[in-house]
């Protein structure tokens, strides 16, 4: 059965007071930030926005009906299933509050050829409306989105049967797994310096892309490093659009929604008021180039207790600061920029600032991380363990108690 008759139904200077502080999400309204509510409805549903005159613009669902869905493919459950080894668990790349993800093999789409396309296939939970709704907006979503820094939504697979409903995706596949990873588990190696500008340059692509390259606005919501997939190249590519919705237009200056995300990446504004904004994925972005600069999550509970929330911490350490790399990541073995690495920390400041208005645009993101890239020299590989490792800057020298 077809899925397409579901869709029938600045950067400013640094100013003084308090909006120029860096926000922070209140302890009070943890409970608030959710992986999903059953409430929002993705991209299916009018939004309320505020208040002002409604300009007409094409909806995501407008824009998918016009162009979109002519460019997915509709697959057969038996074949990903086939595709899967039966939805294997030697085949299984991940598992979230969406259901489970696995990698798979699949005939090109004109059917010609031999060699069968790696891909990985997403099977949304059936338990709750939810499941649908994220699957509903991922399809209308990465129908019209295209970009080199966003993943590729190859087809879906929507069939009702003797087993339930059955909601599938199939994305490209990412040989590389996920920022997250290469940050945070120890058995991957190290990212270099240089390779973790060039991610988060193109995460940040990526994301400007979606705020200001499309006729409506669209605000990802959940952008954190578990969702920056890396290609066999590294190239980041943005992924899981369930959360995403349309932006304001016209004279609206937000989109009032229910408050969902991940804790510790959603803007301490959207959590108080559940006013959304673009500046909203600005607040998350900045919490992530933190997360690049020194290889710790926001939240982490096995750190003492001083440390254990990110944005706490490293306000300890201005980037102007003597101490300020005392916050980078201790993997990096001091082969790293200092000025670039001061750069990026005051840009995620700027990111986090408590005024949302005051925070930068994506573009203008863009063009800082830009130039830090093309600031950067070869720096050497990481040691091997043989010879002589040349350290770009020293490392830094122990806290005083």
């Amino acid at each position: 059965m077809s899925c397409l008759g579901w869709f029938k139904k600045r950067r400013s200077s640094e100013s003084k007071g308090s909006s120029g502080r860096r926000g922070s999400a209140p302890a009070t309204t943890v409970s608030a930030v959710s992986t999903s509510r059953s409430d929002d409805s993705g991209a299916v549903r009018p939004v309320s926005k505020s208040t002002g005159s409604t300009s007409s613009h094409r909806s995501i669902s407008s824009l998918y009906e016009e162009r979109g869905h002519g460019q997915l493919r509709d697959f057969d459950y038996d074949e990903l299933q086939a595709a899967t080894n039966g939805f294997s668990r030697v085949q299984k790349l991940g598992e979230g509050g969406f259901g489970s993800v696995y990698k798979g093999f699949v005939r090109s789409s004109d059917g010609k050829g031999g060699d069968r396309l790696a891909v990985a296939v997403k099977c949304l939970n059936q338990r709750g409306l939810q499941g649908h709704k994220q699957w509903l907006a991922e399809v209308q979503f990465l129908g019209v989105l295209e970009h080199p820094n966003l993943v590729k939504l190859l087809g879906y697979c929507a069939v009702d049967g003797e087993r339930g409903p059955q909601r599938l995706l199939v994305y490209e596949y990412m040989p590389n797994k996920s920022l997250e990873d290469h940050l945070f588990v120890r058995a991957y190696p190290p990212l270099s310096w240089n390779r973790r500008l060039q991610i988060i340059l193109g995460a940040a692509e990526g994301l400007a892309y979606l705020h200001e390259g499309l006729e409506v606005p669209v605000i990802y919501r959940d952008f954190k490093a578990s969702n920056i997939l890396l290609d066999k190249d590294f190239r980041a590519k943005l992924s899981d659009f369930g959360l995403a919705r349309e932006g304001p237009t016209g004279a609206n200056t937000h989109v009032s929604t229910a408050v969902v995300g991940t804790h510790g990446y959603a803007a301490p504004d959207y959590i108080e008021t559940g006013h959304l904004t673009v500046k909203s994925d600005v607040w998350s972005f900045g919490v992530v180039l933190y997360e690049i600069l020194t290889g710790r999550r926001t939240l982490d509970r096995h750190r003492p207790q001083g440390e254990q929330k990110l944005l706490e911490w490293v306000s300890q350490f201005a980037p102007d600061s003597r101490n300020f790399r005392m916050i980078m990541d201790p993997r990096l073995r001091g082969e790293y920029s200092v000025k670039a690495a001061r750069e990026i920390a005051k840009l995620a400041e700027s990111c986090l600032l408590k005024n949302a208005k005051e925070r930068p645009t994506m573009s203008e993101v863009v063009d800082v991380l830009r130039r830090a890239v093309q600031s950067q020299p070869d720096l050497p590989p990481p040691s091997s363990g043989k010879g002589k490792r040349v350290d770009v800057v020293p490392p830094p020298t122990a806290r005083r108690r």
